[in-house]
């Protein structure tokens, strides 16, 4: 499923990026506050969808949604002589989906599997991703010329529709594992229910669900950064130059995500605990920063880049999808997204204008700018120090089959995982 929802997206991408060109930087910069505000109404929709469609239809039910929005745009795209605001529209259109559906499949994949066999699944579950998105881009590549940009359109829409037979056969495969529907055996019934509007209260006042929703939001002020440093120290190179720059860094970063996923990630909570795995990356960046703050050299931050984007993809996403294993089914399908897409893009919008205050309003250099990041970073390691000890002790709890009373009060979520 990773492989094939990676491979829709990264066909999907560079049809959005190559629309983005033709903009100037405010239409972009305005389109990217607007994501922000669509995020929040589609994860709404989704929550009301969530409370009234029973769990084994729903992610069926997402993808097909969006495979039918992907081919409703392109046979829009011929009715329209300006197709300006059409393109602008499946611009922000493929920007949600490209976190809602890895949201949804997230969370799919956690209730299907046990605490365990996540811990040992997720990891190659990731390398799966990476081979998606190395498969993906290969097919604009080589064929974006012949097909035509419309086309790849149906390609990935044909692509998403092949994710729900694989969807359906894992639930059938776990219903007859488990000897009756999964959904029930796990957390009761198979319809959620509750309000649209209870994802965005859990972030709010569960204590746990708002720690993870600042590790990623944190993250994205990170990524923020080194994306607006990227561009920055590669200004003085030409396009066809930086094309190629860029193309190597994703293709590195791929390979090596597939090849880490397989080595890295369950071994480092095995030996070191989820607390040192969720802090390894962002103690690494505190390291790249603070070199790259001293010597501001394009081989650094590129290099600094690759660790980042690898140790993300590899570690830090595998581990952070853990922590929803400790969550109830309704926090998992409702809270979720609002922490992967809302949380994010709202993350996006607040850094940009952070990053340029600090450029532009303040006049900070590179220096300045990797020394305040590495301070970002040192809250973001402490940060995941601290909800990997939650999970361990949730573990715990799980294993000795006893509840500590202040954990459930804080982290009701955990008391009802612990349950399970």
């Amino acid at each position: 499923m990773a492989l094939m929802l990676m491979t829709a997206y990264f066909i999907l991408r560079p049809v959005r990026d190559a629309m983005a060109s033709d903009w100037s930087d405010s239409e972009v910069s305005m389109l990217w506050n607007i994501q922000f505000f669509l995020a929040v109404g589609i994860v709404a929709l989704y929550g009301f969808a969530v409370s009234r469609m029973t769990l084994r239809k729903l992610a069926p039910f997402i993808y097909s949604f969006f495979s039918l929005s992907f081919v409703l745009f392109y046979f829009l795209t011929p009715w329209f002589s300006n197709p300006v605001l059409l393109e602008k529209g499946f611009y922000l259109w493929v920007t949600v989906f490209s976190l809602l559906n890895l949201s949804v499949f997230w969370s799919f994949v956690s209730t299907i599997f046990t605490k365990d066999q996540c811990m040992r699944l997720f990891p190659f579950i990731g390398a799966g991703a990476s081979a998606g998105a190395m498969l993906g881009p290969t097919i604009p590549l080589f064929f974006s010329r012949a097909m035509g940009l419309d086309n790849l359109m149906l390609v990935a829409a044909i692509t998403l529709l092949l994710v729900i037979p694989v969807a359906l056969y894992l639930n059938r495969i776990q219903a007859a594992v488990d000897g009756e529907n999964q959904y029930r055996q796990k957390d009761g019934p198979s319809v959620i229910g509750g309000p649209w509007w209870k994802g965005f209260s859990d972030v709010l006042s569960n204590r746990y669900l708002l720690g993870i929703a600042v590790f990623i939001l944190l993250y994205v002020f990170l990524s923020s950064f080194m994306y607006f440093q990227q561009k920055n120290i590669l200004a003085e190179f030409s396009r066809p130059e930086r094309t190629q720059i860029l193309g190597g860094i994703d293709w590195i970063v791929n390979l090596m995500t597939f090849v880490f996923a397989f080595a890295l990630t369950n071994r480092m909570v095995k030996y070191l605990g989820m607390g040192l795995t969720l802090a390894s990356v962002p103690l690494l960046l505190v390291l790249g920063m603070g070199i790259l703050a001293f010597a501001p050299w394009v081989t650094i931050l590129l290099g600094v880049q690759i660790a980042r984007r690898v140790g993300n993809y590899s570690i830090t996403r595998p581990a952070r999808e853990m922590l929803f294993t400790e969550v109830s089914q309704e926090e998992r399908f409702k809270a979720k997204p609002v922490i992967d897409v809302v949380v994010y893009r709202g993350g996006d919008a607040v850094s940009a204008s952070l990053f340029a205050l600090l450029s532009d309003g303040m006049g900070l250099g590179l220096g300045a700018i990797s020394c305040i990041a590495a301070g970002i970073a040192s809250v973001w390691a402490a940060l995941g120090v601290r909800l990997g000890r939650l999970y361990e002790r949730s573990d715990s709890q799980d294993g000795e089959g006893n509840h500590d009373d202040s954990l459930a009060n804080n982290h009701p979520s955990l008391h009802s995982a612990a349950q399970r």
